[in-house]
This record gives structure tokens, C-alpha cells and sequence, in this order.
């Protein structure tokens, strides 16, 4: 429970409500307590027969005046109060229709504070959870999965908020008042409520016992549920495959494994949960026999009176009432204990720019790009992505990087924005003499311009698109780039122009459109360094010349990095890596490749098509 206690101080961010709400919750168990006193006198007005010992009105008041004010009550006050032992209960009943409207505010003002409290904090804490996420390295990422990492924001918050409107608001309510009934009851007839307590030793075992059994469960039932999701995500995001393949029944093979094991585990918890308050029920209902047996014997033996034995066994009932739902409150926290443990681990994971703003910022890059000695393995990979590469590469180069799928080509070039990380004791990568290590991360990003395979547009629109990395950019800077880009000719047709809505995941657009905004975006950020990861693959043949010669015009004066599998897109590069299993093979020109390596010959052969076949990329004709 520490992780969960110690999310829980966040709470205290919001002393000055949390104080309100619990103040109320006191003042409304208070008010429980004190009607159950009032009850006494009641029932003494009603049970008794005898006219002699009958009370009224102003000698319950000079009792209660003598018994807890210290007789500071003018008696002239207590004897103006109507007499008559019906007038009496009357009143008591209306003091106590008032205690209870009184009781309701308070209630309702502690649980109003409560949930107000959790809201903010969770609110707090959510992104508190995003911003640590997007700061994460980008192999801790690819190592816990992008789904997990979505769930500690999303359900692990959720149920951390379970747990916190549990403490602050149910939890508290309910103990307070079984805390105020059971005063009230000791009050009355304190060895009578003693006899009544010999059941907490073993309640309290049962509780402790199940909520054990619960938190184990809970946290192995959120893993589990992550893979659930994951399934869930990957399958549905890829149905088209899946169909083409025929691969139904493995995918419900797969889906249905993950379900039994969550199933076996929900089984456990449900054995635990189902357990607990049957016993707790069972032996509250004998504690209440024995207790109910020594008073029928003290009220016959003449040493207690009606009226206590009842006041006390209502006190008791309705402390029982108020805490029994304790333990199922209990078994909440354990279950959001385990959603603490999982978000606690994932906040202490480090994060990427950690001391990044205390290192000094790249000059613009001019001279060269290094690897020296890199080797890269990706966490349960069996052997490296990159092993023992050195390359260098000197400004305004147009370098492509070709070879079968799988090789490294593109883990090699995300070295250079420093999204990952060669293997420790292995070398590194040096822009301009300067290994990237030393630098911020920021400045040398800043550099940089992406264009990947995998168009990323956000939801918003197409100008707010092509301006996500330079937000202070002019409208002329984003009509200039769309220009280069040749995508403004496509967003001048569109209803609203560069406000026109672009949906999630860039719905609404071609994956041409799509791979245009995505290059002029990368345009616009002027960058020193230019990566293109596949960027024509989703161009149309027609619209690839022309956008080859934009790449080719804004690459001028830029070292240009190609990841790229068509001809047309390799053979005017002023170099080519051929790389193979994380290893360069040969580098050269066009010419000079298809003369001595066989293996680019090879790709030219079969893998390279000359241009696409349509939208959305083909196979067009091998060279």
C-alpha cells in the first residue's frame, strides 16, 4: 500500500478543502451520535409506568444541565420549558428532525468537497503521468508497449480515483459514524458495548486476510489486461490482414488464451470478495445473540434497564451497519493499491531530457555526420539492429541507405535524433566532431526534419499540420512550404483551404495528401539534416517526379538521409549504403555498386520497382 499512500498526499495539495470535507464528515457523525443519546430519554418517557419516577420536559433538561453543562443553565429557563411527558417526546422528536436535516447538509457538503478534491488531484496526476510519458526514452517505449503505457494514464488513474473517493469520502463517512453509534452505545451501557467487541479480533483477521488475496490479484489482472487491450488494438488496426491471411482462428486462439487468464485470475478475486462479508455477516449475527442473551439476564436479574439495553443494541447495529461496508471499501483500495504500484513504477522510470537543458546546444551542422563503431540491440532481441558500423557522412550529401527489410537501415538513422541510444560500451555518433551525447537533445532535434513511411498527422487542421513543430510560423512560412512540398494545390481545392479540418490518423486525406503535408512540415522546420524514411512511398507515379525535384531543390545546401526501396529514388543520390544484417556491406555510387555488389544488384534486380503504380505506391516494373 505505500505507493497507494504516497499518491494519496497528493490529496493535501488541496489542504484547505480536504479540511472542509472532513470537518463535515465529523460534524455529521457527531450529529448521528448525539440522536442516538437523545434516544434514551425517549424510550425512558415511553417504557416507564410508574407515575412516580415519570419525567418531563424540564427534568430531562435540568438532567442533561446538571450531567453535561455543569449546571451553567439559569433554572428560571429550564422551568419556563412545557411540562408533560407527551410535550416532551414531541420535542425531543422535532430536536432530532432538526439534527438529522442538520446531519444531511453535512454529509452532503463533506462528499461535494471529497469528490471535488479527488477530480482535481486525478486531474493533477493524469497529466502529470502524459508529460512523463512523452518524455520517456523512445526504446522504454518500444520495450513496455505503446498500450501499457496508454493504460497507466487512462484506467490506473481511473481506478487510483476509486481508491482516493473511497478514503476521502466513502471510507471516512462511514467509519466516523460506526465510530460515533459506537461512542453513543458505550456511553449508554459501556460494559454491555464491551461484551460486543469480542468479534473485532477475528473481523479484523478476515479483512486483512482477503484484502491480501485482492491486491495480488488486481495487479496481475492489470497486466494481464493490458495484453487484453493490446490484442484488442492490434487486431482491429490490422483486420485487413488478418482477413487476407486467413488467420481468424489464430487471432481468436490468441485473443481467447489471454481471456482464461484473466478469467482464472478474476476467479481468485471473486472467491475473496465473496468470502468476506458472508463471515463478517455471520459473526455480527452471533456476537449479537451472545450480547442479546447477557442483557435479557441483567434486565431480569434488575441491573439494567430497558431502555439502555435498547439504545445500546440500536448503537451497535447501526455501527455495524456503518462498518460493514468498510470491507468491501477496503478490498477497493487494495485494488487501486495495485494501479499505484504500476503508476508509481512507470513515473520512476527516467525520463529522456533529464539534465538536457544544462548541456550546450549543437552548432548548425556544416561538416560531417559520423558513426564510429555503433552497435544497437533493441531489449530481447537476440541479435544487434546495428553491429560495429562506422560510416561518415560530409554536409550537403544526398546519402541512401538501401537493403533488405529488417536490416537496420531505419534504427540507423534514428541514432541521430538521439531517439535511440547505442548499446552501452559500444561507439557513438559524432555531428561535426561533436559526439550527440554531449549536446541537448533539443537543440540538435531542432536540426532535424523527419519524414517517415508512417504518415503522423493529428487531429486538427492542415495547417496547424504543417506548423506542429514550429508553432510561431507565419501563414506565408506554411503556404511556403506547402508550396515546396507541391501541396498547396490539393489544400486550395478543400473547402476551408489550410483551415479545412484534418480528422484523426489524417482521415478526410489521401496517403499522398497525407505524405505532402507530413514533407512540408518537415520543410518548414528548416532543417540542417533532412531524413526521409520512405517518403515518397504513398506518392502517386505522377506526383513522384515532382516531388523529387522539391526534395532534390530544398535538400541544397542540407544533408539529406534516404531510406528508400525505388530506383528512381536511389540512383541520383550522390552515395548509397548497401547495409545487411546490421552490417554495411559496400557503399558507392549507382554505377559503381551494380559493378561490384552483388547484393545491390540483387535488390535492383527484384526489389526496386522505377516508380510506382498509382496512389498509394505498386510494384511497377523491376529494374
Amino acid at each position: 500500500m505505500k505507493d497507494f499512500w504516497r499518491f494519496a498526499k497528493l490529496l493535501l495539495e488541496h489542504r484547505g478543502r480536504v479540511v472542509a470535507a472532513l470537518t463535515f464528515g465529523l460534524l455529521s457523525a457527531g450529529g448521528l451520535g448525539a440522536g442516538l443519546l437523545a434516544a434514551t430519554p425517549v424510550l425512558e418517557i415511553i417504557l416507564q409506568r410508574d407515575p412516580a419516577k415519570a419525567k418531563d420536559l424540564p427534568k430531562l433538561a435540568e438532567e442533561a444541565n446538571t450531567k453535561f453543562l455543569g449546571g451553567h443553565v439559569p433554572q428560571a429557563w429550564i422551568d419556563a420549558l412545557p411540562t408533560g411527558q407527551f410535550t416532551a417526546v414531541v420535542w425531543v422528536v422535532g430536536a432530532l428532525g432538526l439534527l438529522t436535516l442538520f446531519g444531511a447538509f453535512c454529509n452532503f457538503m463533506h462528499a461535494y468537497l471529497s469528490m471535488t478534491v479527488v477530480a482535481k488531484t486525478i486531474a493533477d496526476l493524469r497529466e502529470r503521468t502524459f508529460t512523463h510519458l512523452v518524455r520517456l526514452p523512445l526504446a522504454t517505449v518500444v520495450r513496455m508497449g505503446h498500450m501499457t503505457l496508454v493504460r497507466r494514464v487512462s484506467s490506473d488513474t481511473g481506478m487510483l480515483a476509486a481508491g482516493f473517493n473511497t478514503l476521502l469520502s466513502r471510507s471516512f463517512a462511514q467509519l466516523t459514524k460506526g465510530v460515533a453509534a459506537g461512542l453513543a452505545a458505550f456511553y449508554t451501557n459501556f460494559w454491555l458495548a464491551l461484551s460486543a467487541m469480542v468479534a473485532a479480533p477475528i473481523l479484523y483477521t478476515v479483512v486483512r486476510r482477503t484484502g491480501k488475496i485482492i491486491r495480488r490479484g488486481s495487479r496481475a489482472g492489470l497486466n494481464t489486461t493490458g495484453g487484453l487491450m493490446a490484442a484488442l488494438v492490434e487486431v482491429g488496426s490490422n483486420l485487413r490482414v488478418v482477413k487476407s491471411s486467413t488467420s481468424e482462428k489464430r487471432e481468436q486462439a490468441r485473443f481467447a488464451a489471454i481471456s482464461r487468464e484473466l478469467l482464472a485470475i478474476e476467479m481468485k478475486i471473486r472467491t475473496a470478495r465473496a468470502i468476506g462479508t458472508p463471515l463478517v455477516e455471520s459473526l455480527t449475527i452471533f456476537a449479537l445473540g451472545g450480547l442479546s442473551l447477557v442483557a435479557a439476564n441483567a434486565i431480569i436479574r434488575g441491573s439494567l434497564q430497558p431502555a439502555e439495553f435498547f439504545v445500546t443494541l440500536a448503537s451497535l447495529g447501526i455501527a455495524a451497519a456503518s462498518l460493514k461496508p468498510l470491507m468491501g471499501m477496503w478490498h477497493d483500495l487494495q485494488t487501486s493499491s495495485a494501479a499505484a504500484q504500476e503508476l508509481a513504477a512507470m513515473l520512476a522510470l527516467p525520463e529522456e531530457l533529464t539534465g538536457d537543458e544544462a548541456l550546450p546546444t549543437l552548432a548548425r551542422h556544416r561538416e560531417s555526420i559520423r558513426f564510429d563503431r555503433v552497435t544497437l540491440t533493441y531489449p530481447g532481441a537476440e541479435r544487434p539492429a546495428v553491429r560495429e558500423l562506422s560510416l561518415e557522412i560530409r554536409h550537403g550529401q544526398t546519402v541512401a541507405f538501401v537493403g533488405p527489410n529488417g536490416c537496420g537501415k531505419t534504427t540507423l538513422l534514428s541514432l541521430i535524433p538521439r531517439l535511440l541510444e547505442p548499446d552501452a560500451g559500444s561507439g557513438g555518433v559524432y555531428v561535426d566532431g561533436v559526439d550527440i551525447r554531449t549536446v541537448s537533445r533539443v537543440g540538435l532535434r531542432q536540426q532535424i526534419g523527419v519524414v517517415t513511411q508512417e504518415t503522423v498527422l493529428f487531429k486538427g487542421t492542415i495547417r496547424s499540420n504543417i506548423a506542429y513543430a514550429v508553432e510561431t510560423a507565419s501563414d506565408e512560412q506554411v503556404r511556403s512550404a506547402a508550396r515546396k512540398a507541391r501541396a498547396e494545390e490539393f489544400i486550395l481545392q478543400k473547402p476551408k483551404g489550410y483551415d479545412d479540418p484534418v480528422g484523426e490518423g489524417g482521415s478526410g486525406l489521401s496517403g499522398g495528401q497525407r505524405q505532402r503535408i507530413a514533407i512540408a512540415r518537415a520543410v518548414l522546420r528548416d532543417p540542417a539534416i533532412l531524413i526521409l524514411d520512405e517518403a515518397t512511398s504513398m506518392i502517386d507515379s505522377e506526383s513522384e517526379a515532382r516531388i523529387a525535384e522539391a526534395i532534390t531543390e530544398f535538400s541544397k545546401g542540407r544533408t539529406c538521409l534516404v531510406v528508400a526501396h525505388r530506383l528512381s529514388t536511389v540512383i541520383n543520390a550522390d552515395r548509397i549504403v548497401v547495409m545487411e544484417a546490421g552490417r554495411m556491406v559496400d557503399s558507392g555510387t549507382h554505377g559503381e555498386l551494380l559493378g561490384r555488389c552483388p547484393l545491390y544488384r540483387s535488390l535492383v534486380e527484384h526489389q526496386m520497382p522505377r516508380n510506382g503504380g498509382g496512389e498509394g505506391g505498386g510494384t511497377g516494373t523491376p529494374a
